[in-house]
Order: C-alpha cells, then structure tokens, then sequence
C-alpha cells in the first residue's frame, strides 16, 4: 500500500517536525498571521512512541500533525486553514507525499500517495479541550479525577505524553501533556498493587498445570505471567505500558529489560513446567528486587517460596500488593477495587480503543456494591 519509489526512511516524528516547520508553518504565517496556535504530534501511530520503521509507511504513516486554535478560533476558521493546505501544501516533503488517499480497507484507512490535485491532508484542525477530550475522554487542564485516571488505558496515556510539541503558541498544550506524563503517587501505588495482584492470582499454576501434564496450559500460563511482570516493569520505571504491539519493545527501555529479556524468553521457549518455574522464580526474585530498591514500602523479602504444602515455587506477590496497599494515604484510593486502571482488568480492542467505552466500563467495577444482608 506504500507510496511507489519511497525515498529512504526517516522517523516518522522527524518527517512531522520538519513538515510542520518548512511547510504548514510558512502558510499559517501568510495566511493567518494573527492566530495563535500550537502544534504537535501526538495520539496514535507507531511514530509517536518511537516505534515506527520503514514497514510503518504503507498506512496510515507520513507527515501527519495536530495543529491546535483557541476554542473560539475552530468554527471561525479552521475551514480556511484546511483549505489554505489543501491548495498550497507542498505535494511533498523530503520526497514523501503529503496527500493521503484511501486504500478501500475497513476504517477509512489511508496512505500516502502523490496527487496532481489539493492535497488530501493529515492536519488535525482542533483545541486542545476537544481533542483531549475525544481521545481520553477527559480534560486534562481541568482537575483530573482518579475516576479519569483508571478510565484511561495506559495505551492511550502513552499516545498522549508521547509524541513530541513542535510549537505551543497556546500555551495549553505543554501544560496538558505535564498534567499527564505519570499517576498521581497514591494512585501509582494503587495500580502497583493490582498488577502485583495480577501475578499472585495465577504464579501457582505454571506448576499446577505440568503437574497434570498439561505442558500446553503450563505454558499459556507463563506467557500470560511474563506479560503481567514485563507491564510491571513499565510501571515500576514509571512508563506507561503500551498495547502488546509495541510491549516487548517498551520493556526493552526499561531499568531492567536487558537483564530479564532472557531470562523471560527462557521461560517462554521452556517445554516442560520445572524449567519455566525455575525462569520465571528469577524473574519475581529480580522485580521483587526492583520494587524494594524503588523504597515504597517496607522491604518485602524478595525471595521465593513453595505454594503453601505444594511443590510448586513462586513469590507469593500479593506480599507485594498489601505493602503497597498499605502506604495509601488517601482513603478513597485504598478503597478502591484491586482491580486498578481499566487495561488491568479489561483486555478487548474495542472496549480500550473507545474512550466512553472504556470509561463505562472502569465506572462499572469501582461503583460501590450493594451490602448482602
């Protein structure tokens, strides 16, 4: 679906800024010089994480922006900017084409091809309010709720902090993206805590499954486990965990994923449940570790353990989540659930790539649950 005779790869968040410099800018100074506006490029795409290669250009990729007027400047003229780079927009930048043209697929998906016509654009014309809100489903310059912190999936608060902000004439957008680049420190804690939860519900099963000899769940189970400790990782290195895409990338910036990229490949290419055990119990003893050296808690022995009478090694990580749990001052987070952000409890594209979806669904589990007499 890629343009024909690509030019040679450049990130895609360079190809952005230089978009937005040589190009929009020029025409937003001649066209609307008295129109303050910021600019960036955040949201989805695998260039805004970083992420992106050359197999990244045949959708959806290309020189691509939000540019962002005051809520009053939308109506009045964010049709004549559209227009203005629709006629005048260079048909390309640094040989790639500027025009995206639909390729038929579901979803209005689109790809870079050259046009002898106006440019069918990627500039976002909104404000900052609206844009945030219809990605998150909250504004992020007014109070942010712990209700709007556990509604939004951790993908989409990596989109929004990720990126990066070519100009802020605003002067809204860089305060937006500070209010969101990491959980209040209660919250950080609670969502800790249930990640930790995560891990203790199912470490006894990798064992529990061999024993029966059922290599195949055994195995399932791990898989589920390593995913469950590297979105730990992310959360303990104060990072937030993209969607499973991009995860092992991500784990691999972390404090310690070079350390334990092997060790949970290990556990992973195992074939039988002793080996797994054994990968997996120097993991938790690594990322118990971690935690104690993050000095949240009281130190929680790091060491693992048998499953009560059974023969089966693991952490016991609900250790972990209580002494988190613990150091919560605030008495409306500890009492929440320990079920924690929305990607902690739901796993479906459909619920966490919806905002109002997502937040329905986040509402749900933290409202308080009738008393059974």
């Amino acid at each position: 679906m890629s343009a024909p005779n690509m030019p040679a790869f450049l990130p895609g968040l360079e190809l952005s800024r230089r978009f937005y410099t040589e190009a929009v800018r020029p025409l937003l100074e001649e066209a609307a010089p008295d129109i303050p506006h910021s600019a960036a490029r955040i949201g989805s795409g695998s260039e805004v994480l970083g992420f992106d290669t050359a197999r990244s250009t045949d959708h959806e990729w290309g020189p691509r922006l939000q540019l962002f007027l005051r809520p009053g400047d939308v109506p009045r003229h964010a049709g004549r900017i559209r227009h203005v780079l629709a006629e005048h927009l260079p048909k390309t930048v640094h040989g790639f084409p500027t025009n995206f043209a639909p390729t038929g697929e579901p979803g209005d998906i689109r790809v870079m091809r050259t046009t002898d016509g106006p440019v069918h654009h990627r500039v976002e014309v909104t404000h900052v309010t609206s844009w945030f809100t219809a990605t998150l489903g909250f504004d992020p310059n007014a109070p942010i709720t712990p209700a709007d912190w556990l509604a939004a999936p951790t993908q989409l608060l990596a989109e929004v902090t990720a990126g990066a902000v070519f100009h802020d004439g605003l002067r809204s957008l860089a305060p937006a993206r500070t209010a969101l680049s990491w959980y209040p420190h209660d919250l950080w804690l609670h969502v800790l805590a249930c990640q930790w939860r995560r891990i203790s519900q199912e470490e006894a099963f990798v064992g529990r499954c061999g024993e029966v000899g059922d290599e195949l769940g055994s195995a399932i189970v791990t898989a589920r486990i390593a995913r469950d400790l590297i979105r730990l990782c992310l959360l303990m290195d104060r990072r937030y965990p993209p969607y499973d895409k991009w995860l092992g990338s991500a784990f691999a910036r972390t404090t310690t994923g070079h350390h334990l990229t092997p060790v949970l490949t290990a556990a992973l290419a195992a074939t039988d449940w002793h080996t797994r055990e054994q990968h997996l119990a120097k993991a938790y003893e690594t990322i118990a570790c971690l935690h104690n050296t993050l000095g949240l808690t009281d130190r929680v022995d790091p060491s693992t353990r048998p499953y009560f009478n059974r023969p089966f090694r693991v952490l016991k990580a609900e250790r972990f989540a209580e002494a988190l749990t613990a150091r919560i001052s605030d008495p409306a987070i500890k009492g929440l659930p320990v079920v924690g952000a929305v990607d902690q409890f739901v796993d479906s594209t459909e619920v966490l790539g919806r905002p109002e979806v997502a937040r329905a669904a986040a509402e749900n589990m933290t409202k308080p649950r009738p008393q059974h007499r």
